[in-house]
Order: C-alpha cells, then structure tokens, then sequence
C-alpha cells in the first residue's frame, strides 16, 4: 500500500513536501516515482528515484523547483516542492512498478 499525505492550497511561489508511506512490501528494493494528473488531464510523470536514492531523475517542467527523496529506513517517498505556479496544480501519486496511491491534492492559487 501506498499512502501519499502533504498536499494543501497554496500560494503562487509557495512550497510544500508531500510525502508517501509505503506498507505491505519491501520499500527499498523498488524504484519509485511520482506523477500528476491535472483537471482534464492524463498523468503525467514528475519524478523517479532509484532504490538507494543515489539517482533521481526529474521532468523539464519541475527541475530546478522539486527534489524527490526517500528514505528506506522509513519507508518513506518524500517530494519537495518550492516555486510553485498554478500550473503545478493537480492530483500527486506515488508509484512503483506494481502500486500506485490515491493520491494528495496540490492547488496553486492566490
């Protein structure tokens, strides 16, 4: 199971940390991503991490605002998010290959 928490309504240029509690499965032996989905539209991913946490990868369209980590002992998937714009606005999940969570509300809005 996944459970992602942290999401909330923020200002433009405002940041928040969204974190996802993993249960029922081996946490660190799993790459973990996260996606959004925005109002009308598909997923689209934002972030992936690999087991130890040594490499993260981050979509052109957050790099430079997020920073994905984890940590292992636990088991904990972490997003941070500064500079934020009302396009970041959308349902947050975190994933790995077999689960996905029911995701956080993130609204960007003055």
């Amino acid at each position: 199971q996944l459970v992602e928490s942290g999401g909330g309504l923020v200002q433009p240029g405002g940041s928040l940390r969204l974190s996802c509690t993993a249960s029922g499965f081996t946490f660190s032996n799993y790459d973990m991503t996260w996606v959004r989905q925005a109002p009308g539209k598909g997923l689209e991913w934002v972030s992936g991490i690999n087991t130890s946490g040594s490499n993260t990868r981050y979509a052109d369209s957050v790099k430079g605002r997020f920073t994905i980590s984890r940590d292992n002992a636990a088991n904990t998937l972490y997003l941070q998010m500064n500079s934020l714009k009302p396009e970041d606005t959308a349902v947050y999940y975190c994933a790995n290959s077999a689960l996905r969570g029911q995701g956080t509300q993130v609204t960007i809005s003055s």
